[in-house]
């Protein structure tokens, strides 16, 4: 919840190694620009972490591409995650996905190059000729009975013993008329291609017993976040009254089940994987701290005044079973950034 560019990626920059999603409303940033963009995937690289832009898409499929793809944000160009309301039925996710795999495909084009190179040349009759002409009838090195090509001698009009031609002493009749320049083309095509599902499917190597693997190892072997899009669906929110009920939940949990291969988690306050063959995400959003010092693991933390309503991160990954707890406020609002997020890193894990 910041409005530059230059506080969002001081940002990024501060809190990125204790974050692996960083979330952001590029709608609400004042100087949004490539510079904003670049910026951010720059640092998601280097610190291996996805961005999210909260965008909360919700609307008739063709409306939703031309949000996701086009205007000053373009966010199907560089969010490797959004997410999307589904009440305008689920016909959304599709619409949404023929999107993202069209800009990817328009991203990552492999590029044919081809260089040719020719020797044309022009004539001081103005005639153009090619390397191919015949060459004229003229004898290359004139023998010594012939008149000199080109004779030098010291200029009468300087002082200096310089050397320059005169009109006689300059004789054409033993030299080809004709001025070479060298000339390159260079065509290119671009032929479509994209990403490799098999790419995107990276694991870590096994541990041993309870000991996680070394954190420098495993964000080696993850890599750099991949060339991929992915959706979230807003099945539940921390606000307080809000209206998205079960019915709707179960909806959003079905229509993700349909499209696991675009949809890979929720945006929820409590786990939703209710099949043994769930495998989605849960991001749940209004977690928040008490200040450092103070216990708060299962404390209720109160509210801003404005409908939301926060609990602990060891709270909602303990007891609800989220997978990733989203902070804003909290980590935005600290006095030292770096060291709130990599607490609230600490504390959802020991959830």
């Amino acid at each position: 919840d910041v409005h530059s560019t230059s506080i969002l990626l001081k940002l990024a920059e501060e809190i990125g190694d204790s974050i692996c999603v960083l979330k952001t409303h590029a709608d609400i940033i004042d100087d949004f620009s490539d510079r904003t963009i670049k910026g951010l995937q720059e640092i998601a690289k280097r610190k291996n972490f996805l961005i999210f832009e909260d965008r909360k898409l919700g609307d008739i499929g063709n409306t939703v591409q031309s949000q996701y793809t086009r205007g000053p944000l373009r966010i199907a160009t560089w969010a490797h995650l959004t997410n999307a309301h589904i009440f305008p039925g689920p016909a959304i996710i599709p619409a949404l996905q023929s999107a993202a795999s069209s800009t990817l495909i328009s991203l990552n084009q492999s590029v044919s190059t081809e260089i040719s190179t020719g020797t044309p040349r022009t004539s001081l009759d103005g005639l153009s000729t090619t390397d191919t002409d015949p060459e004229p009838d003229v004898d290359p090195f004139p023998s010594s009975s012939s008149s000199a090509a080109f004779q030098m001698r010291p200029s009468s009009s300087n002082t200096q013993d310089t050397l320059s031609p005169t009109t006689a002493e300059f004789d054409m009749s033993h030299r080809r008329s004709s001025v070479v320049t060298a000339t390159t083309t260079i065509s290119q095509t671009f032929e479509p291609c994209p990403p490799n599902p098999a790419s995107l499917q990276r694991s870590l190597s096994s541990s041993s017993g309870d000991t996680p693997p070394d954190r420098a190892t495993a964000l080696k072997e993850l890599g750099p976040p991949p060339h991929a899009r992915g959706l979230l669906l807003l099945a539940q929110m921390s606000s307080e009254n809000n209206m998205l009920n079960t019915e709707y939940t179960n909806a959003c949990v079905s229509a993700a089940r349909a499209h696991k291969d675009f949809v890979l988690g929720f945006i929820a306050q409590e786990n939703l994987n209710a099949d043994k063959k769930d495998e989605f995400l849960v991001f749940t959003p209004g977690v928040g701290f008490p200040p450092e010092g103070k216990d708060g693991a299962g404390a209720k933390i109160k509210g801003d005044g404005f409908g939301q309503q926060w609990r602990g991160p060891r709270e909602v990954v303990r007891d609800e079973g989220a997978d990733i707890v989203i902070v804003g406020r909290g980590i935005v609002n600290a006095r030292d950034r770096a060291s709130e997020a990599e607490r609230y890193r600490r504390e959802a894990w020991k959830g």
